[in-house]
């Protein structure tokens, strides 16, 4: 049987289920085996965040270890000006929320495919990235761009770990500079509300408005403790004592017995009184 004379299409990007990309990774030029990155354009409506703008966010799956934030930059460079990249062990809001730490303070990563999000500046470039031929691999290490991997990798990973005690030492003090006026600012904010919550001489306190015309609450410690009490207060006073209907009728009925007993009982003591002779109402 002749071979069939039609050619397969080449050039063209490969599209799988769930509408992810295929695109080909190769370590260097020379590597035989290829690696496969999967890419989509993230379409999160649950994200909020202005970090990862929805048109101009790429989705990336199944990056190798070896492959860090620079150099995912410089792959996807090649496809538009790159504005962030984000890696992570799985995909969510990775982001760190609190103050930047230092790399000496942060706990090692972890060793293993990651998950990424490439920001373009433009949103031209994700349909860029999207159209890539699957049969072109993107190379990672190059001339220009050389990538360690194994001993040299590890050589590096252990010169670096050695801190210099003076780099360290500007480290420490800027980030306590940075505590320490952070503590500041939150004790003169106390103080301001303090002053606002105090009470006058007459005992009026002061309530300002908040945002949208919103009721400000006091949130000194003194004035949130007074309303702890007032509300344990007004809690006490409507409690139920009787919650039942016939609890209730029984209260009724032993009052009306107490109040007919207090009754006779005075009867008989003004009775006893008068056969004495020692009442004197006049």
């Amino acid at each position: 049987m002749a071979p069939s004379k039609k050619k397969h299409a080449s050039s063209e990007c490969c599209v799988i289920p769930g509408g992810f990309t295929v695109l080909s990774l190769k370590f260097s030029s020379d590597s035989v085996s290829q690696h496969k990155l999967y890419v989509k354009e993230h379409r999160v409506r649950a994200e909020k965040s202005s970090h990862r703008p929805l048109d101009r966010t790429l989705f990336v799956l199944n990056l190798p270890p070896y492959c860090s934030q620079d150099v995912v930059r410089d792959l996807f460079s090649q496809f538009g000006t790159v504005q962030s990249v984000e890696l992570g062990d799985h995909p969510g809001s990775f982001k760190e929320s609190g103050p930047r730490l230092s790399r000496f303070f942060k706990p090692p990563e972890t060793q293993g495919f990651k998950v990424g999000y490439v920001v373009f500046q433009n949103s031209t470039s994700i349909a860029a990235a999207k159209s890539h031929p699957h049969d072109v691999p993107l190379v990672v290490c190059t001339d220009e761009r050389p990538v360690l991997t194994g001993v040299q990798k590890w050589t590096r990973q252990y010169t670096e770990s050695f801190i210099q005690v003076d780099k360290l030492q500007k480290i420490v003090d800027s980030f306590m500079e940075e505590y320490d006026k952070a503590k500041e600012e939150e004790a003169e904010q106390q103080r301001k509300e303090a002053e606002q919550q105090q009470e006058d001489e007459e005992g009026w306190v002061k309530v300002t408005r908040g945002h949208k015309g919103a009721k400000a609450r006091p949130h000194s410690e003194a004035a949130n403790q007074r309303t702890l009490r007032k509300e344990m207060r007004k809690k006490k006073r409507k409690e139920l004592m009787n919650f039942y209907t016939w609890q209730h009728r029984n209260t009724q009925k032993e009052h009306i017995a107490e109040l007919r007993k207090k009754f006779e009982e005075d009867k008989q003591r003004i009775a006893l009184l008068r056969a004495q002779r020692k009442f004197r109402p006049y």
